[in-house]
């Protein structure tokens, strides 16, 4: 058991200590301005990427079930902190207070959506949970097109129909304005809060993983009928993975809002797509394993980026790639590859405990 203990914390050290070496780098690289400007954008939606891939990992490798509603949570998380942001302006002077306020603001929503969204689509299974959560995405991203919010002294207004129906004083000021978003949100995000972040959600996840609750959930991936037969409460533990795997897309929101300018809801920022991107990084990156998806939404947010020279030949540099990654996480030849190089190190490992 403490051979066990030891691999684990070996391996949880290891992915903690491959972000923090990839931070010193890109630091020292740009302290000697060998990373342009193209690159430097990347870097808070990269951790962004990370946060979400790691988040429906939980969902998806150690609960087992299929979701396409991450973008949906990332939605409320995004809107729900930037709406604070811009409420609290003036109680809340320091952009940085509002700023970490406003992630657990957005973590808190998102997980609220992810148990009432839960506790009746989690009685449903394969294609048809993925069905419904994308729905619930659509759904969200529908309605907060056609949402107009503001405030004036006699406190929030809120109409569906344009700015001139929310009635404001001469004080008030329009915060969503339908599909045009909320704009002017300061651009509190950064690369080291970002990294910040997707430590603690590696943090999260991986003490998640490594748990008693972790191990009722993989009991529940595995068998659902044996693990109700010795007494876990099925639906306990998956609303928990869920709600907590919704909360972090929802911190992923808050930090992807911080980011921009204007944050609307368009599809191609909280759209089907975006859903169906997140679920590429966790199965190319191996299903269940957490530092695959780090690794993989790295990868595959910066391939097509930096293959812009190769303008030509990019998207099928970036095909290829994605086939050949496939082929490796998930070729039951690779993997029998893979098992056999690795049989010395599991049994030199077997010995010691």
């Amino acid at each position: 058991m403490k051979a066990y203990k030891n691999k684990i914390l070996i391996q949880n050290t290891v992915t903690y200590a491959m972000v923090i070496a990839c931070y010193v780098l890109i630091q020292a690289l740009m302290a000697a301005g060998h990373v342009n400007s193209l690159v430097k954008g990347l870097l808070v939606p990269l951790c962004m990427y990370v946060i979400l891939a790691v988040s429906l990992n939980l969902t998806v490798g150690i609960l087992g079930e299929l979701s396409l509603g991450h973008a949906g949570f990332m939605c409320v998380g995004a809107f729900s902190g930037a709406f604070f942001n811009h409420v609290m302006a003036d109680a809340v002077p320091s952009g940085q207070v509002r700023f970490i306020i406003a992630l657990f603001i957005g973590a808190a929503t998102a997980a609220v959506f992810g148990i009432l969204i839960g506790i009746p689509v989690l009685r449903l299974k394969g294609d048809y949970l993925a069905i419904v959560t994308l729905a619930f995405g659509e759904i969200i991203k529908n309605i907060i097109n056609v949402l107009y919010v503001g405030i004036d002294g006699n406190g929030l207004h809120v109409s569906t129909k344009d700015v001139a129906s929310l009635n404001l004083g001469e004080e008030g000021r329009v915060i969503i304005k339908g599909a045009q978003g909320i704009t002017g949100t300061p651009k509190a995000a950064t690369f080291t809060i970002g990294v910040i972040l997707v430590l603690l959600t590696l943090f999260i996840v991986l003490n998640i993983m490594n748990s008693r609750t972790g191990r009722a959930i993989m009991a529940i991936r595995d068998n659902r009928i044996a693990a109700e037969s010795i007494g876990i409460n099925i639906t306990k533990y998956k609303l928990l993975a869920f709600s907590v795997s919704a909360g972090l897309a929802g911190v992923a929101g808050v930090l992807y809002a911080h980011n921009l300018a204007t944050l609307a809801a368009t599809p191609k920022s909280f759209g089907y797509n975006m859903s169906i991107m997140i679920l590429v990084f966790v199965v190319l990156g191996g299903i269940g394993n957490i530092r695959g998806s780090v690794i993989s939404a790295v990868v595959l947010t910066l391939l097509p980026e930096l293959l812009r020279g190769l303008n030509d030949y990019r998207m099928l540099i970036y095909a290829i790639v994605l086939i050949v990654m496939m082929l490796l996480t998930s070729s039951p030849k690779a993997i029998e590859i893979r098992e056999r190089l690795l049989a010395p190190f599991k049994k030199q490992e077997k010995e010691e405990a």
